[in-house]
Formats: C-alpha cells, sequence, structure tokens
C-alpha cells in the first residue's frame, strides 16, 4: 500500500471511530507532514483522496474539514416543470445587460461563465505561441483556412479515440470557440420558424441564437442530477415535430447535471427514429471530478446525427477563443457557413494550441485543474448552508465549476443581482437562464475563482441580500 494510501486510511478511521467530528478541522499538509514525517505532497495526496471519498472538505484559505453528514447539507432543487409549449425568445437584452454589469474586474466573479485565469498554464501556453509562430510556414496563413489547421484536427481526434470514438481529422472543423460551433451547427439544421429542444433551464448563449436564428425554444424538464427528462423529451417529439435539440449532457450550465450513460445511449437512439439531430455542447466534459471522463453522447452516434461541439476556453485557454465541431452528416454544411462567415480562426491560437497539446502536458494540467475545482465546489456548498437562509437549496456536480441555488419564493434574484454589485459581487440570475420568466427564485454561482479570497466575504453578503428580501416581504 502507498504511502499517501496508508495515511488516508488512518485519517478515514479517525472518522469513522468518532475522533474526528464533523465540521472539525483535521491537521493542515504541513503540520500533518512534520508531524508524521511524510512528504507535503503525500500527505496533500491522502487529503485529495479523502476528498474524492467525500469524507472531508476544502474551504478556501480555511484548510481541510471532516464533511458533514449527506443530511447537514442543503437538499438538491427539484426537477423543472416547464410549459409544454414551444416559445417565441426575447432575451439578449437582459443577457447583454447582466454580463455588461459584472465585466468589471473590481466586481467578486461569482456571476462569471469562466473560471479564474491563474487556474491555466498560460506562461507555457504563450511559449508554445512564441515556439509555434517562428516557426510556421507563411502559407499555412492560406493552406490553414477552413476547416482549420491539419496538425490540431489531428490532435483533437487522438482525444475522440481516447473516448472510444473513431473521428477523422477531415471531419472536424475549428471554429472561433464553442459558440460559433453551435451557433454553426444550428443553422446548418435549422430554418427561420422552426422549434428546438432545449433543456430547462438552459445556458443563456443557447437563448441568444434561439433568438437571433428566429427559432422558438421548447424547454425539457431537467434533473439537477441526470438531465433532461427523456419521457418528457420523447412525448414532445410526438407533439411538436421539432427541427433539432441543443443539449449538455455532461456537466450542463447552470445545473451541473450529468446524464448516465444509458441516459445517452437512449436519447441518442429516441432522436435518431425521430430523424431529429443533436447539437452537443460538451465543453465542460474535461472538467470531470470522478476517475474517468464522461463519454458524450457522439459515442452512441451510428447514424451521424450528433453535431458534438468541443472547446479549449473552459479548460485550458480562454482568450485564445478555438472550438471545433464534430458534425457528422452535417459536416459539408458546417463548412460551408464558415467559410461563408468568419472563413478561418484565428492561425497563432491554433498553432499555440497544437504545439501545447503536442508537448505532453495538458493532462498533468487537467488534474491539478480538477482538484482545484472539486475542493472549491465542495467549500461553496458549506459557504451556502452556512450563510444562505433557510430553505435554499443548491445542486452537487460531479464535474464544472457552477452551482446551481433555488432560494426561498420571496427572494427576486434579479433584485438580488443589482443589490450585490452595489456591494461589488456579481451573480448569475435565473431570469437569464429561460425563454419565459422561470427560475426568477434562483441563480447560478461560478466557484471555479479559488484565488480569490474575496469568494468567502461575498457568499456571506449575498446570504445577508437574500435573508433581507425574505424579511421585507414577511413584514419584518
Amino acid at each position: 500500500m502507498t504511502l499517501y494510501r496508508r495515511y488516508a486510511d488512518e485519517v478515514a478511521a479517525a472518522i469513522h471511530g468518532g475522533a474526528l467530528q464533523p465540521g472539525e478541522r483535521i491537521a493542515s499538509v504541513r503540520a500533518a507532514s512534520r508531524r508524521r514525517g511524510l512528504s507535503e505532497m503525500t500527505v496533500l495526496k491522502a487529503y485529495h483522496l479523502l476528498e474524492a471519498q467525500g469524507l472531508i472538505v476544502a474551504r478556501m484559505r480555511s484548510g481541510y474539514f471532516v464533511a458533514r453528514p449527506a443530511q447537514e447539507r442543503p437538499p438538491q432543487p427539484a426537477a423543472s416543470r416547464p410549459q409544454r409549449r414551444s416559445t417565441a425568445v426575447d432575451k439578449s437584452e437582459l443577457i447583454y445587460q447582466v454580463l455588461e454589469a459584472s465585466k468589471k474586474t473590481r466586481v467578486v466573479p461569482l456571476g462569471s461563465a469562466f473560471p479564474s485565469p491563474q487556474l491555466f498554464p498560460l506562461a507555457r501556453l504563450q511559449r508554445s505561441l512564441n515556439r509555434a509562430t517562428r516557426a510556421c510556414d507563411p502559407w499555412r496563413t492560406v493552406t490553414d483556412l477552413t476547416p482549420g489547421n491539419r496538425e490540431l484536427r489531428r490532435l483533437i481526434a487522438v482525444r475522440y479515440r481516447l473516448d472510444g470514438i473513431d473521428i477523422d481529422p477531415d471531419d472536424l472543423v475549428i471554429t472561433d470557440g464553442a459558440i460559433e460551433a453551435l451557433n454553426l451547427c444550428l443553422q446548418a439544421v435549422t430554418r427561420p420558424g422552426d422549434a428546438v429542444l432545449i433543456e430547462s433551464p438552459t445556458f443563456y448563449v443557447a437563448l441568444q441564437a434561439l433568438e437571433r436564428l428566429g427559432l422558438r425554444a421548447i424547454e425539457i424538464p431537467t434533473d439537477p442530477a441526470e438531465g433532461v427528462d427523456l419521457d418528457a423529451l420523447a412525448a414532445m417529439l410526438q407533439r411538436q415535430r421539432p427541427a433539432a435539440c441543443w443539449l449538455m449532457p455532461s456537466f450542463q450550465n447552470p445545473l451541473g447535471a450529468r446524464m448516465p450513460d444509458p441516459h445517452k445511449r437512449r436519447l441518442v437512439e429516441t432522436l435518431a427514429r425521430h430523424r431529429v439531430p443533436l447539437i452537443e455542447d460538451d465543453v465542460y466534459g474535461e472538467l470531470y471530478f470522478g476517475n474517468a471522463r464522461p463519454r458524450p453522447a457522439k459515442a452512441w452516434d451510428g447514424a451521424g446525427q450528433v453535431l458534438h461541439c468541443g472547446s479549449f476556453s473552459k479548460c485550458l485557454a480562454p482568450g485564445y477563443r478555438i472550438g471545433w465541431a464534430a458534425p457528422g452528416r452535417y459536416g459539408d454544411a458546417v463548412r460551408r457557413l464558415k467559410l461563408g462567415s468568419t472563413l478561418s480562426a484565428a492561425l497563432p491560437s491554433q498553432l499555440a494550441l497544437a504545439d501545447y497539446l503536442g508537448g505532453g502536458g495538458y493532462d498533468r494540467h487537467l488534474r491539478r485543474l480538477r482538484l482545484a475545482l472539486e475542493g472549491n465546489r465542495d467549500a461553496t456548498i458549506a459557504a451556502v448552508r452556512n450563510f444562505f437562509p433557510d430553505g435554499t437549496r443548491v445542486t452537487r456536480p460531479q464535474g464544472g465549476y457552477f452551482l446551481w441555488l433555488e432560494l426561498p419564493r420571496a427572494v427576486d434574484t434579479l433584485r438580488l443581482h443589482r443589490d450585490a454589485l452595489d456591494k461589488g459581487i456579481s451573480i448569475a440570475p435565473g431570469a437569464l437562464f429561460s425563454a419565459r420568466d422561470d427560475f426568477s427564485h434562483c441563480l447560478r454561482l461560478n466557484y471555479g475563482h479559488p484565488d480569490d479570497r474575496r469568494i468567502n466575504r461575498a457568499l456571506r453578503t449575498l446570504g445577508r441580500l437574500a435573508a433581507a428580501q425574505i424579511d421585507a416581504a414577511a413584514g419584518r
């Protein structure tokens, strides 16, 4: 048995035996290293194992604590129950106003769509950029236009093969981030006036895309743990005859839901029977907290009906704006749309990422990133439990970097958003995530900023602001 596992077993025995109580702080990494004669890395690996087992939690700048029993954690939100009809989308102005107000660097970024830039290997990427651009053949500025740099497409195809998916590099289209990939795929399979199946709640970028293309939204009930209700989806396919389905099966934004593999298979088979293409947004797939990356729905696609979209923006290089699409049978349509719109993603970014991926450090970076995010998820859930009003529900995602909170009905999170901005805090109010006015008492929190010392104080302030709304509604 390795040293870190032996030490982890000793701490686990102390927890199970009652010597360490729920909520009690355990020895710091440095103190345990000195006392036990172990390296700090050995102790840290033991603590990460105990975290994965749910026995301890990390709290920002406070250390490690014995986890509280599940019954002491806030309950999870219930599955959504949207209306069963298509809806015109008119959300872009609200989304723009909220996001613009949240962009200032002085604002605590709980409403951000990105994790902390300090979690990414930016210096290493800069070296790759410098090296790749110095060695660049000038002819690549022409030959690497649509569908994108061949070497980068080859390396992305290699990662697909690691998931058991055989995709030819020539079937990939490099795009300006995942947003462009998703929009191109949506354009390829719809016409103005069509209806599209989406999750409820859904990522606001999907709502913006539907609105821009003159499409209607059909919102499907979605469980915070397992994703879309497949029975409800099948019923909508019979009743509404949608043109497409846009879903995020792995660590859905904003819920963090992860659809189990049998559900993904059933999803793909159901949509194939109805000849409805699936646009799969998989930008968070690499940010899993378990032992293996969840397989995308694309893995069960035998008919080329799944248009799979990915990106490096959420897990490696936000500012490089490089994504891709594996559009299956719709490849020609997506390539034509790319050629007729932005023509090509920026070549220096493509070359830099190809150089970085070829260097072999990507998976090492991802392991560190996942550990940081998982620890911060637990710390943020603990802060919600400690600071937010009674009756608050919160998700427990197994990947990504978002929590979805359902507050008591007396709380209006658009008002909370405005009040929080006055205090220098951003949130993403629930109104951003539905074509209707659902989720007015819900919000999304970003826990991807573990280096920001203002986070815990901001969460305490948010809890007080929410409680003040409840007191006002009760006349207290």
